[in-house]
């Protein structure tokens, strides 16, 4: 594998996340600037925290399942450049969104 590209990518990453940082509380500030009433304010702080639990937990079962996707691949001895390999990796991610589907589907 070739790990020279891995640096542009997440510059990238990095770049296009501190963007997005800054463009939200830009948003908000505005919001709370122009006089909004203080439960639109409210409410908008309550939905941003809800939404860091809840990645917390998406990303803790993704990452969860790839973990284990890993393990059955060194666990089955399967080879690294193989299309089953990859699919199994996609399988293992998609395992873990469903899981935190229906993990979030159950608390509403």
């Amino acid at each position: 594998m070739d790990f020279t590209l891995l640096v542009p990518i997440s510059l990238f990453v990095c770049i296009a996340y501190v963007i997005k940082s800054i463009m939200d509380a830009r948003v908000r500030r505005r919001i709370v600037e122009s006089s909004a009433s203080e439960s639109l304010v409210k409410s908008l702080i309550e939905a941003d925290e809800l939404a860091r639990r809840t990645s917390a937990l998406k990303w803790g079962l993704v990452l969860t399942s790839l973990g284990a996707g890993f393990g059955l691949i060194e666990w089955l001895k399967l080879e690294a450049d193989r299309p089953g390999t990859f699919g199994l990796m996609f399988v293992a991610a998609g395992i873990g969104m469903l899981a935190y589907h229906l993990l979030t589907q159950r608390r509403s």
